[in-house]
């Protein structure tokens, strides 16, 4: 179930409250990546609030809006680079993302699978992707006053276990949103400080989000397996052959 672009253009935008959770949310994509400069930087879902930072030193921002949520213009003070798309087919060629970040996408997705297979194609051989998905724990999973109240909630557990069936392989993760979902003025102003402590004391479960990375991982042989038994067994050899094919190879 996607959201509407409008309800999470006017939570993120118009609201204090979402102002709030994108910037939380914001400081530790920026902590954990720093400077992008000459990089191709992408986001899925309404990653968009995340990727501002990056305009400016980024060769490339764009902004991926799958189809059923809706697009809009961004950002609203410069050229567009955002686009609507389908959530198993981005109009982007192989390996040309050097990073991603997902943010309500994969828990409203129809087909995490076939999503996280996409990202895996766009992604270079080194680039690095970060899912951000609402923390099965967290309180924020559980308002549905915020966008973070929708769709599936992942434990860490769980998204590593996703991100292995799709070929990457998570290389570390945080979390964020350690405040309330809450508009009262207290919460609001406490948010801040509130984000501090839960960084540097450790607090990563208590977080309303986690915030995963992960890069691809290259396909090898299962442990053990010589290159050897990678050749095809030859159970005919010796077996005179007529040189017809067989006929389920002629469509028979």
């Amino acid at each position: 179930m996607h959201l509407d672009v409008h309800s999470l253009r006017e939570f993120y935008y118009r609201s204090q409250l979402g102002r709030a959770a994108q910037k939380g949310v914001r400081d530790r994509v920026v902590e954990r990546w720093g400077d992008l400069r000459g990089q191709t930087v992408a986001g899925y879902g309404f990653a968009v609030p995340l990727l501002r930072p990056f305009l400016t030193q980024a060769e490339r921002v764009i902004g991926l809006m799958p189809a059923p949520q809706g697009v809009m213009h961004w950002p609203a003070d410069g050229a567009n680079h955002s686009v609507l798309c389908d959530e198993a087919r981005w109009p982007l060629a192989n390996d040309s993302i050097d990073r991603l970040v997902l943010m309500h996408g994969l828990e409203t997705c129809d087909h995490p699978l076939a999503l996280l297979d996409e990202a895996h194609r766009v992604l270079t051989p080194q680039g690095r992707a970060l899912i951000v998905v609402p923390s099965r724990g967290g309180l924020w999973a559980r308002s549905d006053a915020t966008p973070f109240g929708y769709g599936r909630p992942y434990s860490l557990g769980q998204i590593e276990r996703l991100l292995g069936d799709c070929g990457f392989v998570a290389t570390g993760h945080t979390s964020a949103l350690f405040f309330p979902p809450s508009s009262r003025r207290f919460w609001l102003r406490s948010a801040r400080s509130l984000e501090r402590l839960g960084r540097h004391r450790g607090f990563e479960r208590l977080g309303g989000v986690l915030i995963v990375e992960a890069m691809r991982r290259d396909m090898t042989l299962p442990r053990g397996l010589r290159a050897e038994a990678r050749v095809p067994l030859r159970v005919l050899d010796g077996v005179p052959q007529s040189g017809a094919q067989p006929s389920w190879r002629d469509g028979k």
